[in-house]
């Protein structure tokens, strides 16, 4: 009997559905995740995982559907937060501080997420499929939207003489608050934090 180790490769892990898919999913979000990080390339996504283009191409058809499985997890992530505070509005908070803390979520989703940071911005999908961009707008349009029925209640409740139209802009300057906060943290490196003096930022809005 040889005294040489086998030098035949271990057999890789036979993935469960969906667990490739996910897999390659992380691996985008954790190339987004380098500051100054070149462009997500199918090439250097395959050469990560240790896999041909051809493979990636099995789970994903495009690398834009790649980028709407990333989209998929913002929204699904941040709407079922949202939503929760949505839900206890009524019965620990007023309107105003139920709109605060609507932005606090989606920033500090980012902060634990840097990678989805550069997605929510449009930053990581500059020269991808225009539907990309379009699907994050409509994102922060309905983010607007919740907001802009949360602060018509708290514009009722002071007795505001168009609490429609006070609603629209509250809920407009929140959530540009919002992007312009998410934009600094993608072009400071991850290094200038969404969340920095959030408290006494949102009361500054009103």
């Amino acid at each position: 009997m040889s005294d040489q180790p086998d030098a035949t490769p271990a057999p890789r892990p036979r993935l469960k559905p969906g667990e490739r898919r996910l897999q390659i999913l992380q691996a985008v979000a954790a190339m987004l995740e380098q500051p100054g990080g070149e462009r997500v390339t199918t090439a250097a996504l395959a050469a990560r995982l240790d896999l041909s283009e051809a493979a990636l191409y099995r789970h994903f058809a495009s690398k834009a559907q790649m980028f709407e499985g990333l989209i998929g997890f913002i929204e699904d992530s941040c709407f079922g937060l949202v939503n929760q505070l949505v839900e206890t509005a009524q019965l620990d908070a007023h309107p105003t501080l139920q709109a605060r803390r609507i932005v606090a979520v989606l920033l500090q989703f980012a902060e634990k997420n840097p990678g989805m940071a550069r997605v929510m911005v449009g930053e990581a999908l500059i020269l991808e499929h225009e539907r990309l961009t379009a699907r994050m707008n409509q994102f922060f349009d309905r983010i607007e939207s919740t907001l802009r029925q949360v602060l018509r209640a708290a514009a009722e409740q002071a007795g505001a003489a168009t609490p429609t139209v006070q609603a629209q802009v509250q809920a407009n300057v929140m959530v540009s608050f919002t992007l312009g906060r998410l934009q600094r943290f993608v072009r400071s490196g991850f290094k200038r934090l969404p969340t920095e003096q959030l408290d006494a930022a949102l009361r500054e809005l009103g």
